[in-house]
This record gives structure tokens, sequence and C-alpha cells, in this order.
């Protein structure tokens, strides 16, 4: 039996090294890392660790959220590593263990729980941004430009000059000058 470990960060402010330390500590004969959104399910780390995986192998991550967001995609995962005849564990969550009946029992409740909490949470979001809007919030990023000076950048350009000395002139993307002149 080998202890194949796996950890994941979503963005590169995060660090991998306290991971990468519990899954020594636990045993992980290789650990494979990676910087990714665990909403992406093809992430490809991941599926070298399992494909790392024999008969008798156990996967080990240090939290259960390292592995998967979404029911779904946790059962999917789980469904890959018990065809290739290994087990899962998670440290932090001692339930989640497909090496025992139990264990996987637990981690399909729980899976489940966790993405309705994950819908009602969507759901609330939803429904506050919709307040927001009614109420006049604007959403996205503020305008480079002001309406006097589109209007200037109008005018110049109408007079001759060109997009580029406009986006030179007014510190903008000459992209933005060009959406400016196509609207």
């Amino acid at each position: 039996m080998t202890i194949i470990g796996y950890a994941r960060v979503s963005t590169d402010g995060q660090h991998l090294s306290a991971q990468r330390a519990a899954l020594k500590a636990a045993g992980a004969a290789k650990v494979f890392e990676e910087k990714e959104s665990g909403v992406i399910s093809g992430r490809k780390q991941l599926a070298k660790a399992v494909a790392a995986l024999d008969a008798g192998d156990v996967l080990v991550v240090t939290r259960l959220d390292r592995l998967a967001r979404s029911t779904r995609d946790l059962l999917n995962t789980l469904h890959t590593i018990a065809e290739r005849k290994a087990g899962f564990k998670s440290l932090a969550d001692t339930w989640a263990d497909t090496t025992t009946p139990h264990g996987k029992l637990m981690l399909t409740m729980l899976g489940g729980l966790a993405e309705f909490e994950r819908s009602l949470i969507i759901a609330r979001t939803s429904a506050g941004r919709a307040t927001a809007k009614a109420n006049g919030t604007k959403f996205g990023r503020k305008r480079k430009l002001t309406p006097h000076q589109a209007k200037e950048i109008i005018r110049r350009i109408d007079a001759g000059e060109s997009q580029i000395a406009m986006a030179r002139t007014f510190n903008v993307n000459q992209a933005t000058i060009s959406r400016l002149v196509n609207r």
C-alpha cells in the first residue's frame, strides 16, 4: 500500500508548504501539487495523482475541499479512485475515509449537505445582488473615461487625430478608444 498525497491551493497568494508537510507526515510517498481553483474539475495534477494509484493505494488530502467543491465532482473523483481499487482519506475530516464502509456513507451524506449549503449561499448572494441592482448599485469595473473625456476624444478623432494618439494622451489602452469610437 502506497500513500499518494494531493495538495491544492486556489490562488498564487496561498502556499502549499503546510499541506505538503502534513501529507509527508501522514506517510505520503509522493505529493502532487497544484495552484488551481477547486471549481475546475479537470485539474492536471489531480489526474496524475489518481493515475499513479494502484490497487490498495490511498489518495490522501489535508481537507476534503482540496479535492472537490461539489458532490458530483467529489463522487466522480471517488468513483475513479474506486475503479483503480484504491482508497481515499482526508486528514482533517476523519470521517472521509473510503477504506471503511462508514466512511463511504458519511462522505456521500455530508457531500450532499455541503452542496446544499453552497446552493443556499448562491441563492442568498443572487438575491442580495438583485436587491442592490434594484437600488441602483452599478456592478463591474469603473469606466476609464469620464463622459467629458469621451466627448473630447470623439471630437478630436473627428478632427483627424489618431486613436493611438488619444490612447496615449488619456493614458488608456487603444482598445478603449476603439470601443468608444465604435459605440
